[in-house]
């Protein structure tokens, strides 16, 4: 079946070894003369930052350093960030780092260019100017920020993660290089690899997909599968870096021209209560939303348990998705997901919190099967009655 559609990529993307020794380059074409670069402290301690300080030196580039990026951005860190530059003449941002650094420029960029709090920017197509060019360099496998109109950020008021979605935030170009992702921890390759796992997924199953979206939400999801534990195993396996860089990446395009779905609509108020970190928050509840959601629409979910390496033969259609759960199950046991209960700082008296947040968001309206608050209850429950392995440690 066809049917009509809109598709955006308003990002150029630069893909392959060594292409962040071209931002000097790439940062004078956008006519940066003053940069703010967006990091956290590990980042600016490693050799990765001065690749991208020496290319704007070589350009003369000028350059401010902002480190203090943590997981989970929050709105009034990013709103002391604009304070402290505000005067400083930024006319370019460069996020580097993983997608808090990416997201956490995006919302600096948008303060440049609207003042005042950013709970005022909340929404989708909310915002009247563009922002300052935005360079993305992404540093792990999985949130695909690089190539994505959306910045969520905790409101610490609220305790819930909220988004600003708009192209005038979109990145004017992405730098992704594989070789930065050598050095990711085992945890954390992991954890942000099964996000990137649960972007493709939610992207080709959501009620708004469409045939480009699909395309290459499968073609992440194969890619993801196979090279995830590969790179989680050996993190100086080369091949498979480049290989999880480029599943996330596509990803990312794919759900930033569709949606998300259930498993965001939980992360999110649990990451906005706890801290929880994105990637394990999604990777957490993945299996336990796709076989919730199985009935909405068997046969696409059969094809992302075929993705994941179910052998169809002599199964139905239903019986080929349902083996896509114990195969996401085992995905995130073999490469050291924690449980729900692993994390340790979880109250099920919270639930009922979590669970009007998860209905509340905006990714339930796509999921691909309706859901209730108390759907939503349910599923955290039955999550958090499972326990399975220890976490990797770095």
């Amino acid at each position: 079946m066809l049917w009509d559609f809109h598709f955006n990529l308003p990002t150029s993307i630069e893909f392959g070894n060594g292409t962040v020794k071209n931002i000097g380059k790439r940062a004078k074409e956008l006519g940066g003369n003053k940069a703010l670069i967006i990091t956290d402290k590990g980042l600016a301690q490693t050799g990765i930052l001065e690749k991208i300080t020496q290319s704007l030196d070589q350009e003369g580039v000028n350059y401010i350093v902002y480190d203090k990026i943590a997981p989970n951005p929050k709105d009034v860190d990013c709103e002391s960030a604009y304070q402290q530059f505000k005067n400083e003449n930024i006319d370019l941002l460069i996020g580097l780092g993983g997608g808090s650094s990416m997201d956490t420029a995006k919302a600096i960029g948008t303060l440049f260019t609207h003042g005042g709090e950013l709970r005022e920017r909340y929404g989708v197509n909310l915002l009247e100017r563009e922002i300052p060019p935005l360079i993305c360099i992404p540093t792990t496998s999985g949130t695909g920020s690089e190539v994505t109109r959306g910045s969520v950020i905790t409101d610490t008021v609220t305790k819930q993660k909220e988004a600003i979605l708009d192209l005038k935030i979109a990145p004017k170009l992405a730098l992704v290089d594989p070789e930065l992702t050598l050095t990711l921890p085992k945890s954390i390759t992991a954890a942000t690899g099964m996000d990137a796992l649960t972007h493709a997924i939610e992207a080709y199953t959501c009620k708004v997909a469409q045939p480009l979206s699909d395309a290459l939400g499968l073609y992440a999801i194969e890619l993801i599968a196979k090279y995830l534990p590969l790179a989680v195993e050996n993190g100086h396996d080369l091949e498979a870096r480049k290989n999880m860089l480029l599943g996330s990446l596509v990803a990312g395009i794919a759900f930033d021209n569709t949606d998300l779905g259930a498993v965001h609509a939980m992360a999110e108020p649990l990451g906005g209560l706890y801290d929880t970190p994105h990637g394990v928050a999604n990777s957490i509840f993945l299996p336990h939303v796709f076989e919730f959601n199985i009935p909405s629409n068997p046969e696409k979910h059969a094809m992302v348990a075929i993705k994941l390496g179910a052998n169809p033969e002599g199964k139905t259609v239903e019986e080929t998705a349902y083996e896509g759960v114990a195969l996401l199950k085992g995905l995130a046991n073999k490469i050291g997901i924690p449980s729900f209960q692993d994390l340790g700082n979880v109250n099920p008296e919270d639930f009922p919190f979590l669970a009007e947040g998860a209905y509340k968001h905006l990714c339930t309206q796509a999921n691909s099967r309706d859901l209730t608050e108390e759907d939503y209850l349910n599923l955290f429950q039955k999550t958090y009655e499972v326990k399975n392995t220890t976490f990797i440690k770095n």
